[in-house]
């Protein structure tokens, strides 16, 4: 019987209380919301920083308060975001100083529905190079096609190195959609030896992280990447919802919640 991760990706840095109530913004709210998660199965958590004023922020003194309060509560792991809504390029690698266990790479730049998602080869090199100098595994964050198959240059030049852990990003708009087909491609695309992990966005979520855990990967659920519970009624979730849910489909799909310990033998994570 196959052990299966569940990520939660509780904030991001879009989602606002007016968005929906129920997304943890400050330092305690996220802390109180991943250790629920974690009670509920999720054995990684990946954390964006927000400011005081609630928008996406580059502060490691905030980060490092969201660490500290995650590690007062439970040993989940934690993965830090080095994504392009938060602070300049090179300030986005300021997180890797606190250590985390892992953290998110992504390999090429895309679209966001109003931004680019900008990761120069040079910013690329630089936050892996740093990851290895950290001890920080990095989650390889494909948001399209040339982010896995590019991956060849950064494993000759150092900037990575084997096994690699993938995140699939399906259906960000102005990126891949989140559609049967194309996660079968960006699946068959991947390193023999890599683990890997699936997400949608929107409407596409729990049929991209089903098809995920059919094809041997773990999940990513959270408010980050999903507002509503039922697109049927409109009932907004919550990042417990949501992780529950994917704990039943991977039980229904005939597998077990991977604890925090065996998500950590998975991914090869040293602690």
């Amino acid at each position: 019987m196959r052990k299966v991760i569940i990520t939660v990706a509780p904030t991001g840095n879009v989602p606002t209380k007016k968005d929906t109530p129920y997304v943890p913004i400050t330092p305690e709210e996220i802390a109180a919301d991943v250790f629920k998660c974690y009670q509920a199965g999720a054995s990684v958590a990946h954390i964006h920083t927000r400011g005081e004023d609630g928008k996406p922020a580059v502060n490691i003194n905030i980060t490092r308060e969201i660490v500290e309060r995650i590690r007062e509560k439970c040993d989940i792991i934690i993965q830090l975001s080095t994504g392009a809504r938060g602070g300049t390029e090179y300030e986005r690698g300021e997180c890797l100083e606190l250590k985390p266990e892992m953290a998110s790479l992504s390999t090429g730049s895309s679209n966001f529905p109003t931004s680019v998602n900008s990761n120069s080869p040079q910013l690329i090199e630089y936050l892996g190079k740093k990851m290895i100098e950290n001890g920080v595994k990095p989650e390889i964050e494909a948001f399209d096609v040339a982010m896995i198959t590019n991956i060849g240059f950064y494993l000759k030049n150092g900037t990575l190195k084997p096994p690699l852990q993938f995140n699939l990003v399906m259906n960000v708009p102005g990126s891949i959609s989140g559609t049967p087909k194309n996660l079968l491609h960006m699946y068959e695309l991947l390193p023999k030896d890599a683990t890997f992990t699936v997400m949608g966005v929107g409407k596409a979520h729990v049929d991209m992280i089903t098809m995920g855990i059919i094809l041997g990967g773990n999940v990513r659920v959270g408010l980050e990447d999903v507002l509503v519970y039922s697109y049927e009624t409109g009932e907004l979730a919550t990042n417990l919802m949501l992780v529950e849910r994917a704990a039943k489909i991977i039980r229904d799909l005939g597998h077990e919640v991977a604890t925090v310990q065996e998500a950590r033998k998975i991914l090869g994570l040293s602690r």
